[in-house]
């Protein structure tokens, strides 16, 4: 029986949005043939997520949290396809810990496409004044500016943040379970933390 990494379970959790626990089953079963794993959650209907990415989200929740007393509070629109899957307890289970997560977490953006330009050259630029003297290749630089942004995603963006109660899952791959689970195509559309105390836009 081949040995299981946890980089290929990453893989395939990526490719199709399943759960950990199911795409290390269907790798163990396929013997670590990734291509046989993704056709066995297919068959099992936890790899469809990535098909029902272009469909439209008209219908959903805005959730609320509140954190610390009422010190904390966060409301979040997550959009699905149908007022369906919106009442089902997958979906507004997802809507609640997304709340939770963004009250804890505290994410700027919902994705990466949203970050601006400024803000991304303003990482890169303290990237390079760190590595200063380095001596290493522009290449080579280059690639540690790219590897040093994606913690800078994961820090500040709310689909590529850890999730607080799972930090071995992202926020994103939690959206992809729940679409699985209900079949259709969930997005988060946009949210709003507030703190008592402080300016908010």
């Amino acid at each position: 029986m081949a040995t299981i990494s946890a980089d290929q379970v990453k893989q395939l959790r990526d490719k199709t949005g399943a759960g950990m626990m199911e795409c290390k089953a269907a790798l163990t079963e396929a013997n670590g043939n990734m291509e046989e794993a993704v056709t066995l959650l297919r068959k099992r209907g936890l790899a469809h997520a990535a098909k029902r990415a272009g469909r439209a989200t008209a219908q959903g929740l805005i959730g609320s949290y509140l954190h610390m007393g009422g010190r904390i509070g966060v409301l979040v629109e997550v959009n699905c396809e149908t007022d369906f899957v919106a009442r089902t307890d997958a979906f507004q289970n997802l809507v609640k810990e997304v709340a939770m997560h963004i009250a804890a977490a505290d994410p700027k953006w919902v994705r990466r496409d949203e970050v601006s330009p400024e803000a991304i050259e303003k990482e890169k630029t303290i990237y390079r004044a760190q590595m200063e003297g380095s001596g290493k290749p522009a290449n080579v630089l280059d690639k540690i500016i790219e590897g040093k942004l994606g913690g800078f995603y994961s820090q500040f963006v709310l689909l590529d943040q850890p999730s607080i109660r799972d930090p071995g899952v992202t926020v994103a791959q939690l959206v992809a379970e729940t679409s699985a689970k209900t079949g259709e195509n969930i997005t988060i559309r946009r949210f709003t933390r507030y703190r008592v105390g402080e300016g908010n836009d």
